[in-house]
């Protein structure tokens, strides 16, 4: 009877979609003995070493992502673009919508059951600290599971990190474009914490062009702009303000 009370508990708990972890699993006291009595009774599932699923769910990359965060203690989440369409930021704009964006601190990697796995989307995984793991993250509920995503602004900082490989900037200013309600203080912490150069420059110069009230709340001064030019792209326009060169289709508004 304990036994059954102890499967009906797990299952009854265990939120759609969501991936449990193993090792997590069994830091709750399920045994390993008993975990394989559960797959061999058809409860639940394993989704590649170290994950499972409850029987008769297909898993979410929100579901792994609740395991990775929830149970795991990890940094990576929804970033850039995925974050903005997930917050619906982005919905007026063309994307790959069969990317998948993740970001997270530059010690962590995907598991091997969530890269081995056929996912609907691509997962595309960045590491990098260029921004700290615990400012500009918000908890967003997604098909029933909270997990933690990037916050406009963060998402836009991370979209701008992506560039010029992966991203374009003349997109990014089309994002910065429905920003226009960002908090001065937030944005300040992130820009204070950011260590790319070029991705400061590169927002301060979307958020001005695009004439955003809350760039006249920023304090310039505690931001480190760096020296020296940056080139984002071949043949462009070079903007003295900012010592970036841009897209001429950017710079002399004929987008």
């Amino acid at each position: 009877m304990e036994k059954e009370n102890k499967i009906n508990r797990l299952l009854q708990a265990w939120p759609p979609k969501a991936v449990y972890l193993t090792a997590w699993l069994q830091k709750k006291g399920y045994s390993t003995q008993l975990l394989n009595k559960y797959k061999k009774s058809k409860w639940i599932v394993p989704l590649g070493n170290g994950a499972m699923l409850r029987a008769g769910d297909t898993p979410t990359v929100e579901g792994a992502l609740y395991a990775l965060q929830k149970q795991a203690q990890l940094t990576v989440h929804p970033a850039a673009n995925t974050a903005l369409q997930l917050a619906g930021r982005a919905h007026y704009l063309t994307f790959n919508h069969n990317e998948y964006i993740l970001f997270s601190q530059a010690n962590e990697s995907l598991p091997t059951w969530m890269k081995k796995y056929h996912w609907k989307e691509e997962i595309v995984h960045i590491s990098s600290s260029f921004l700290p793991k615990d400012i500009g993250m918000v908890e967003q509920e997604i098909n029933g599971l909270s997990i933690q995503i990037s916050s406009p602004a963060r998402a836009l900082l991370e979209c701008l990190y992506l560039i010029p490989q992966k991203q374009d900037l003349v997109a990014c200013y089309h994002l910065m474009e429905g920003l226009n309600n960002l908090r001065p203080a937030q944005v300040q912490q992130l820009l204070e914490a950011c260590t790319s150069v070029k991705v400061k420059r590169l927002f301060l110069y979307l958020a001005t062009k695009a004439n955003h009230q809350w760039v006249a709340h920023l304090n310039l001064a505690q931001i480190d702009l760096g020296k020296g030019k940056r080139k984002m792209v071949e043949d462009g326009v070079y903007v003295p303000a900012f010592k970036i060169t841009v897209p001429k289709t950017l710079e002399d508004g004929t987008l």
